[in-house]
Formats: structure tokens, sequence, C-alpha cells
């Protein structure tokens, strides 16, 4: 599938901005299952001071804040060809060692809550995948959806005692309880090509379990399914702090207000092409 982003994030400052840094993780990267054919960034209200690869293998363009500007624009345009591999990543690859993603970070800390979850869950923990997937399961019906309701700074723990939440929320919950299972997890940051529209309000969260003879495997708690050629991986992380998408500081920004606006569609180049070739069946996100 030939998907097409545009992702534009607003920050508007209350303030006169006399320094600032952004971490932006907004570049996909060719890997398995997608190839970036073509994606470019434009600023405004800051300027590119350099571009590196973090300890997760993302790509991270460290960006600064112009003095005085009233607002920063950070605007991606971009194509991504993906392909069904029914949420298969593969082997291990990047700087980190598969330890690291046993260890709990503060916003997947397992507490009672997740405990008590994993101990009310019936089912063969030797067949990893099969029990990942009725965990996934699991979290879906006890944590309703809801937007709005938890923030960035969100723990598993206090998601799941609140049983409302987002994607975030979803995978964060998911990766507390497969460390205690002794399964890496990581979280994956990224886009969402939805099936009822081609305008969002935010990117995408969900889960990456590593399991035996498989190697990492996606697991989308919040649409119950596995990652699919509708999806765009962008970054990773131990959690969603070290996969977020913008990242930094700004002194005397005062109250700062984020608009984000974007849209990720199938290429009219690709439709039209599919259309003469017979259509496809989709499936449902949300």
């Amino acid at each position: 599938m030939l998907l097409t982003v545009k992702h534009t994030t607003r920050y508007t400052f209350a303030g006169s901005v006399t320094h600032g840094l952004q971490r932006l993780r907004l570049k996909p990267k060719t890997s398995h299952g997608q190839e970036v054919v073509d994606w470019r960034m434009e600023l405004f209200g800051a300027q590119q001071q350099a571009g590196y690869e973090d300890q997760h293998y993302n790509h991270v363009d460290l960006v600064s804040i112009e003095p005085g500007t009233p607002e920063v624009v950070v605007t991606c345009h971009g194509t991504v060809r993906t392909a069904q591999e029914n949420g298969v990543i593969g082997a291990h690859t990047g700087l980190m060692p598969l330890w690291c993603f046993l260890r709990p970070t503060a916003l997947t800390k397992p507490g009672l809550k997740v405990r008590q979850l994993l101990a009310g869950i019936e089912a063969d923990r030797s067949d990893t995948l099969g029990f990942l997937h009725t965990l996934s399961g699991v979290i879906a019906d006890q944590v309703e959806y809801v937007p709005g309701t938890t923030d960035a700074r969100t723990t598993a723990e206090q998601a799941l005692a609140a049983g409302k939440g987002v994607c975030q929320d979803h995978a964060h919950i998911f990766i507390a309880a497969g460390r205690m299972l002794d399964v890496p997890m990581r979280y994956v940051g990224g886009y969402l090509r939805m099936d009822d529209r081609v305008d969002q309000e935010a990117g995408h969260g969900w889960a990456e379990a590593h399991v035996p003879g498989l190697g990492w495997v996606g697991f989308d708690i919040s649409n119950a399914i596995c990652p699919d050629e509708r999806y765009i991986r962008v970054s990773t992380g131990c959690d969603y702090s070290e996969a977020a998408p913008v990242t930094g500081i700004a002194t005397g920004a005062g109250e700062t207000r984020m608009d984000v606006q974007l849209s990720v569609n199938e290429s009219r180049t690709a439709m039209q092409q599919q259309q003469s070739g017979g259509s496809q069946q989709q499936t449902q996100g949300g």
C-alpha cells in the first residue's frame, strides 16, 4: 500500500521565547515491511541544528527555536510504501540489547492493578503469542477508549485503575504486563490510515513484543489487531517518553498552545491502479 502523510504541529507561545530546543522524531525509516519513498520537513520559527539516530535507531532532528518568535510550525510531507506482514517485524536490531526492554519505566511500572490483571487471565503462558493476544483483548475490554481522559504523564497503573484511556495507555498496560512475564516489550509511535476518515487529531501508538521464533511482533490493543499495511512505524522506545514525536524546552514561552493537523491517505495513483485491477478488502480501524 502506498500511503501519503501530511502532519503539521503548531506551537503558539504566550510569552517571548529567549531560548528553545526541540527534539523531533517525525521521520519514518525504511525497515522491515515499509519503504520511505520520500519525506521532507518544513520549519517556521525554528532552524535545524543536527540530525542523528538515537539509542532506539530512531531518526531525530534537533531544532532551535528562533528567539522572539510567536509560534513554531513543523510540517512533514511524505510517502511510504507498506506491506502486509501480519505485525511481524522480525529479528532485533539496533544499539539496545533485548534485556533493556524488560526493565520497568516510570510509565510502565507494574503495580497491584497490573498484577491483578495478569492473575485473572486463564490462558497457557507457555504459548507466548497466544497469551499476548488474549492479554490484548482483556486490556481492551477493561480499559475503555475515551479520548481526553489521560495525558502523556499517565501511567499504566493509573489508566488501568480509571478504566479509561487512549492508545498510549493501552500500549503501556500491555507493555507492563508483558514485562512481568519476561517478554521484552517496546512502545511504537506512528501513523494509521483509518478506513472511515483521512483527517485525524493525532498520530497513533501501539506496542511490540519480542516473541521466540518470530522476533518483534506488533499489537494494536485499541483496534484489536496486529498492525497491517495501513500502519507506518516512525519511532520506538521503552515507553512513550522515548518515542514521543516532539519533546523540548522553551525558556520565556509562557503558556503554550499546541495544535495538530494530520492526514493519512492512500496514494491516488495506488488507488487508481487498485480500482483498475479489482478492489481489496480492508479491515476497519479506529
